[in-house]
């Protein structure tokens, strides 16, 4: 049986490496700790430890290597003081680890284990138990929420005030706006709630400038609006890095990634697609978020890292669009193609912006007609463009959904006036609707 106590010197366990040493009789564990003085050999080459030496080995890295190392992890975590530590500790062990075929599993295993701290760390902070302070309640309002993004001083507070009805307190220094501040946008028949929030620095996402509680707020957004400046365009590559260390994905879709749990008879892994990674290192993935028994299935060519991403609770998939202030300070010829451009204080192209939210957004408009009524469009309702009739009559109420089956239509969407549809007819900017 393997000892897995470690030595009362060692207050920091930091690496646990695993030496299997090949003999023509029988072959040998050796369990050693160390820091990371750690030299990784070939694959297939055999391994023999370096002089004796208990400060540090060469590694074979060997399917019972891997196996071992993984079989200790829960010991490593008992180990470390918090979560911070822990994430910094396993990041340190991959930034040694060689990249192959060899080590893709432990190295997934790793990022696996990763991505599950994060998600811990995000359920503290939302019990109130996170170290970075209270973060900021804001109630969603409106038919969709978007969030205004940028450094200190880009403008964010001058465009808020000029959208909506909001008084966000302008002025020429940095973290003028010290809390989130909401104004409500009424354009064509719905509200966009926008939320203005203190300004980002470098290291948000590991909570400077109170970073974390921003893109906590960031998180529940329908559409994020990234405003910078002409003198800091690169402010947009920086946010992007931020965005994606708070597990907040921009432009992105979900991978197509199912998951379909069983109570026992262990895990399949599932692709019709030939990926370019060995099936069975995405067990030990899995079995870090807790799946065990069932079939993981890839339905589309996909990264280790995007399997992390589709099984952790954390990550989420936001658009955005990117937009410059003070878009008057420069020449046409110097702007990009996929950056929108503005001037909150001249009042630029500020009507263009609002048409482009609405169109990243996704609302479509449809109206009700009640029972004894003439179609019309006396009674505007707001949807999302992949929404159903169903959809329409579940926001009416649940009782009034459930004794409804079928729905007349008039407008778009219609071949000809009244025509009656299922409920499971996707709406259409414009529909007139009347429920049977």
């Amino acid at each position: 049986m393997v000892d897995h106590s470690f030595p009362k010197k060692s207050p920091k366990i930091v690496v646990i490496a695993l030496a299997i040493i090949n003999t023509q009789t029988e072959t040998f564990e050796n369990k050693l700790i160390y820091e990371f003085n750690i030299i990784f050999c070939a694959p297939g080459k055999n391994c023999t430890l370096i002089n004796g030496s208990e400060d540090r080995c060469s590694i074979c890295w060997t399917t019972g290597a891997y196996e071992y190392i993984i079989s200790l992890k829960p010991d490593i975590i008992r180990y470390m003081a918090d979560i911070a530590a822990q994430i910094e500790e396993i990041e340190a062990v991959l930034r040694k680890t060689p990249h192959h075929k060899a080590t893709n599993g432990f190295i997934g295993a790793m990022r696996a284990k990763i991505a599950r701290l994060k998600d811990k760390e995000v359920e503290s902070s939302s019990q109130g138990k996170g170290s970075g302070g209270g973060g900021y309640s804001v109630k969603k309002q409106g038919d969709a929420t978007i969030v205004l993004i940028g450094p200190p001083s880009a403008g964010k507070s001058t465009l808020i005030n000029l959208l909506t009805n909001a008084v966000s307190k302008v002025a020429a220094y940095a973290f003028t706006t010290v809390s989130v501040i909401p104004g409500m946008l009424k354009y064509r028949d719905g509200y966009i709630q926008i939320l203005d929030v203190p300004g980002l620095i470098e290291g948000a996402s590991i909570g400077k400038g109170r970073g974390k509680e921003v893109l906590s707020v960031a998180r529940g957004a329908d559409l994020l609006v990234v405003m910078t400046d002409p003198e800091r365009l690169n402010f947009f590559d920086k946010i992007l890095l931020e965005l994606e260390g708070a597990g907040i994905r921009i432009n992105k879709r979900r991978p197509n990634v199912r998951v379909e749990k069983e109570l026992a008879g262990g895990l399949t892994i599932v692709s019709n697609i030939k990926q370019d990674f060995a099936l069975d290192d995405v067990k030990e993935i899995a079995k870090e978020f807790g799946i065990k028994n069932g079939r993981l299935i890839l339905k589309e060519k996909v990264t280790m890292d995007q399997i992390i991403d589709s099984l952790s609770e954390r990550i989420v998939y936001k658009n955005a669009i990117f937009v410059v202030n003070k878009a008057d300070t420069i020449k046409e010829s110097h702007r990009y193609e996929d950056l929108i451009y503005i001037s909150a204080d001249s009042e630029t192209g500020i009507e263009e912006l609002k048409e482009i939210i609405w169109k990243e957004l996704k609302l479509v408009t449809v109206y009700l007609v009640e029972r004894n009524e003439k179609p019309g469009t006396e009674n505007p309702v707001i949807m999302k463009e992949d929404d159903t009739l169903e959809d329409v009559a579940r926001d009416i109420g649940t009782e009034f959904l459930a004794g409804t089956t079928l729905a007349k239509i008039w407008g778009n969407g219609a071949r000809f006036d009244g025509q009656e549809m299922p409920l499971s007819t996707k709406v259409q900017n414009g529909m007139m609707i009347r429920f049977i």
